[in-house]
């Protein structure tokens, strides 16, 4: 590996992450450095999910990087096209594309200690070294299939929402939408008037908000882009809003009945059938499971060919889906809108630290944990963006990946001020700051009993920061080296 061709920091993905790891990198004054992308073009979850009505649940002015601001939103909530396009725009007028090599399937990390560098098994491809990784592969990269028996024997159309067909494949076809969360509650409205009949099979109701999306008009564009300060003021507004909201979910019992009764009041007004109104009605805590907004997923259960079917799923047989009352519906395609693998290792990359450890069977043992989701002990020169309990229930993530950015430069300047050395932090630091974290959780709303993809299968949650963002900006502010050991190598 003498021949290996080395860089500063290498980024792993070119989603949202990967562009602000390496919008922030350029920005500090940064040179060396490479994306790796393992697909063709950027985007992450914005180029892999297409499925219809695709869209951001964070209003579009907040979902987008601070520093490179959108006057040109469509509408408050982007969908799936226009967030893809604006990624692209922002790699081209910063002239990112040349910093990414795609097809560059990352198989491995293994640091190297003998060097105090990291070396990047490339599939098809030569490895690379790197002083330091920012690993921006995003908690949504790995779907979730239900474990159904017989869902292997299904003889018509079937695929995960991640990886959509041709939607007109299911034009007056018979279509089972299994799952009822943040990307079932986009299809199914969007493809009911297509299909013949649409059976929603539902594990648990969501608590549902409204969206009251609005269209952004060319006068309000364009005041977007010639007022001084607008855009920044309505970001504003749209942040501290979802700030004040998230105190519903830290213990504020005001601002909880507020959300409450507004969720309870919008089921009752936009589903006519009583007994569907019952079954869609949620009998845990709102905020325990991830809170969704839609303005048209409530009323796609009044048109005479959707049903919601509550009854557990048995089985899954070659022409349909088999339910625990002993009833069979046939299908001719089945949609599993089943979300992703967040809070377990399952599919997660391959990453070795020191003495060979691994990081997915050490998250697995005793579950994930990295101090301020960013760094983990004994994989020194290494940072997350999104690591583990760095997630939110409430607001936009990239506020989040931007905070970790910010300290993410501060630590790789302590790695600059030692040339030839690994910095690595301290387990007992990275313990208790996860003591501190799932003491918090257990003051929130998430720690209320029901079952949801931030909990992992031994029970601890793994992926949501138990306060709000402007919490966590703070916390992520200053870099301490005390907190870290320095370690030289040749």
């Amino acid at each position: 590996m003498s021949g290996a061709q080395r860089y500063e920091v290498a980024i792993v993905g070119a989603g949202f992450g990967g562009i602000i790891a390496a919008l922030a990198l350029r920005d500090s004054g940064r040179d060396s450095f490479v994306v790796l992308e393992r697909s063709s073009e950027v985007g992450g979850v914005w180029r892999d999910n297409r499925y219809p009505g695709c869209a951001c649940d964070i209003r579009s002015h907040l979902y987008s990087i601070e520093s490179r601001p959108n006057p040109n939103w469509s509408s408050s909530y982007a969908g799936q096209p226009e967030i893809l396009e604006y990624l692209k725009n922002v790699v081209r007028d910063d002239g990112l594309r040349s910093r990414i090599r795609f097809d560059a399937l990352v198989e491995e990390l293994r640091f190297r200690e003998a060097e105090g560098e990291w070396e990047i098994a490339i599939k098809d491809s030569p490895a690379i070294r790197a002083r330091a990784v920012v690993l921006a592969t995003g908690p949504q990269n790995r779907p979730a299939l239900p474990n159904i028996p017989g869902i292997e024997r299904f003889e018509g159309l079937s695929f995960h929402s991640s990886a959509w067909d041709d939607t007109e494949k299911l034009r007056g076809k018979r279509v089972a939408v299994i799952g009822t969360g943040a990307s079932a509650i986009q299809i199914v409205p969007n493809i009911a008037p297509i299909v013949a009949s649409l059976d929603v099979y539902q594990r648990t109701p969501a608590w549902v908000m409204p969206r009251g999306d609005r269209e952004y008009g060319p006068l309000r564009r364009a005041a977007f882009r010639r007022i001084p300060g607008l855009q920044s003021a309505a970001r504003s507004a749209i942040y501290w809003s979802l700030e004040f909201f998230g105190l519903a979910f830290l213990g504020n019992r005001l601002i909880y009945r507020l959300l409450e009764t507004i969720a309870l009041r919008k089921l009752r007004n936009e589903v006519r059938d009583r007994e569907t109104r019952r079954k869609l009605t949620p009998a845990y805590a709102l905020g325990c499971k991830r809170v969704l907004v839609s303005d048209d997923f409530y009323p796609a259960f009044n048109r005479p060919n959707v049903r919601l079917i509550v009854e557990p799923i048995a089985n899954i047989r070659p022409r349909g889906i088999e339910t625990r009352d002993g009833q069979t519906r046939e299908h001719d395609a089945i949609v599993y809108a089943t979300g992703f693998n967040v809070a377990d290792t399952e599919g997660y990359l391959r990453v070795v630290g020191r003495g060979g450890r691994g990081l997915a069977e050490e998250w697995n043992a005793n579950g994930s944990q990295a101090y301020l989701g960013i760094n983990v002990a004994g994989y020194p020169n290494l940072c997350l963006l999104l690591g583990p309990n760095s997630g939110l229930g409430h607001s936009s993530a990239l506020h989040v990946m931007e905070s970790q950015m910010r300290y993410v430069t501060q630590y790789l300047d302590a790695l600059d001020r030692s040339p030839g050395a690994a910095l690595d932090v301290r387990a007992e630091i990275q313990g208790a700051y996860c003591d501190r974290v799932q003491l918090g959780l257990a003051r929130t709303v998430w720690a209320s009993g029901c079952k949801s993809w931030y909990i992992n299968r031994a029970g601890r949650n793994n992926t949501l920061y138990p306060g709000l963002t402007a919490d966590y900006r703070r916390a992520t502010s200053r870099f301490d080296g005390n907190n870290y050991s320095l370690e030289r190598h040749a």
